[in-house]
């Protein structure tokens, strides 16, 4: 299960740092700020335009931001106010409550961000979660997190798992980012015929397993952890998830590794436990 093995690659670039301030003086990634527009009209901002969504993401998240930067963002989800009234082709699926027995019947998916103090810029790591014995399947770690980064990592997971998901019954959980409810993202999961369904806004207790490990993440490699360019980053995360997966020990499964619980499940020497999400 080592992750090191991966094809990955990462580009230069002149740095943009992509993020805002709110009143508190502290960074807030374009990503996150892109997430805070989606809950928005998901909700009560459904029928406002940029103007009006810049005055709620200062109230609400407390934003220091231009209007024009709104309205950048939103022209980049596509969904200023005219293209907002198109219909939505694939129905969202709402995250219910389920009884796992078993790996691969229920992935949590979703988004950290890290930061480059080296470079005054964020990054994006995309993780694929387990629910039954909490490994990181797969992940993605890069400067831009797209639907269609979604989509590939979740591939190459299914690959790892050397599972078909057409007979898997497979459910992939996610919450309501851009990468989520984007078209790409609906119409991979079509093919690879697994569930997709999304969390309710202001409910991350729904995804409560990877907002854990991304605690871990961020107590354990990111917060400790001050790079000085990306390649550094890349590294640190990449040994953090190998260190995660295969060493790590976790109360949740019998004090051993995801993997070292895993494999024990599989070859049937420990009594599986059943998690209830």
């Amino acid at each position: 299960m080592a992750r090191g093995d991966l094809e990955r690659s990462y580009g230069g670039g002149r740095p943009i740092p992509g993020y805002s301030f709110n009143t508190m003086g502290l960074k807030v990634f374009d990503g996150q700020i892109e997430e805070y527009i989606m809950e928005l009209i998901d909700g009560e901002a459904f029928g406002y335009g940029y103007y009006k969504i810049h005055i709620m993401l200062e109230r609400r998240h407390n934003l220091i931001i231009n209007p024009k930067k709104v309205y950048r963002l939103c022209s980049k989800l596509d969904i200023l106010k005219p293209q907002r009234q198109r219909k939505i082709k694939y129905p969202r699926r709402i995250a219910r409550n389920r009884e796992i027995t078993a790996s691969n019947q229920l992935w949590e998916v979703d988004i950290k961000y890290g930061y480059i103090i080296g470079e005054d810029r964020f990054f994006y790591i995309l993780s694929y979660l387990d629910v039954f014995d909490r490994d990181i399947i797969d992940y993605h770690i890069g400067l831009n997190c797209t639907g269609r980064d979604a989509i590939f990592t979740l591939k190459t997971a299914l690959q790892r798992r050397n599972i078909d998901p057409k007979g898997s019954n497979l459910v992939v959980r996610s919450d309501n980012g851009p990468q989520f409810i984007s078209k790409i993202f609906e119409e991979g999961c079509i093919e690879f015929g697994l569930e997709h369904e999304r969390i309710p806004v202001k409910t991350p207790n729904k995804n409560a397993h990877i907002e854990a490990f991304h605690r871990i993440l961020e107590d354990d490699c990111l917060a400790i952890s001050e790079f000085e360019n990306y390649g550094e980053a890349f590294m640190g995360v990449v040994d953090f998830m190998d260190f995660y997966c295969n060493t790590r020990i976790h109360s949740a499964i019998k004090y051993l590794s995801p993997v070292e619980y895993y494999l024990a499940v599989i070859n049937g020497s420990i009594e599986p436990l059943t998690v209830r999400v």
